[in-house]
């Protein structure tokens, strides 16, 4: 093994091929240099990326991105800036910000644990969502989990105090996985008397949770602050 794979480190995600549409291939071509923010090393602006001051949300891996154009658009005065590294699906929220005019939202292309460290400033955040990340559900598997304890030390040091992480998952043992780390840790405490808070308002329901419901699914919500 080689010095470099020795010290590989490991992802919370595993890029998959998808094919992309021809309007999400359009939409990548025409408004990625208006909305998008290219790769590198250089700290994140966010008032000169906005044009404003205005709080900033960051949601982790966005999936199609229907649910965070949803929340940008009801909430025009609060800024969104979205991560995720699989094509169709940059490309679909692209097409969905030509579509309704979305101003207020910015995406990545990128390891949002990369762009944590070296990208965003410390308390530069107001909001950090992490929406049905891939649960990893063999056990050998857990390790790449995204919510553990040195990710929670990294989330708090670019959340602004009393800044709020809002999970959601739709597999009982990663809610249960998420409540254990979030109740040991000293950086967060719950906004409810127990780990798990009913849907807020603000979060969409999404087309796969919705037919996840109806097939008796469950869906675990926890909201932590930051103290």
């Amino acid at each position: 093994m080689t010095e470099d794979k020795r010290l590989r480190t490991i992802r919370s995600f595993v890029l998959r091929s998808g094919r992309l549409t021809p309007s999400q291939e359009k939409a990548i071509t025409t408004q990625w240099p208006l909305f998008g923010i290219d790769k590198g090393d250089s700290t994140l602006d966010f008032a000169q990326l906005f044009g404003n001051e205005a709080p900033v949300t960051l949601e982790i891996g966005y999936g199609m991105g229907g649910s965070l154009a949803e929340m940008a658009m009801a909430d025009p005065e609060r800024n969104f800036v979205g991560i995720e590294v699989h094509a169709p699906g940059i490309g679909n929220l692209l097409k969905l910000i030509e579509e309704h005019n979305i101003q207020n939202l910015r995406l990545l292309d990128d390891d949002a644990v990369e762009v944590l460290k070296h990208r965003i400033t410390d308390q530069s955040l107001e909001r950090v969502h992490l929406y049905f990340p891939d649960p990893w559900h063999k056990k050998k598997h857990h390790k790449r989990r995204i919510v553990k304890e040195d990710f929670l030390v990294l989330l708090a040091s670019k959340l602004q105090d009393n800044g709020i992480f809002h999970m959601a998952t739709d597999w009982q043992d990663y809610a249960e996985h998420m409540a254990e780390v979030m109740q040991a840790t000293k950086y967060f405490m719950s906004t409810a008397d127990g780990p798990y808070i009913e849907r807020p308002d603000f979060r969409p329901v999404t087309k796969f949770e919705r037919r996840g419901l109806k097939l008796g699914h469950g869906v675990w919500d926890l909201i932590y602050k930051k103290v």
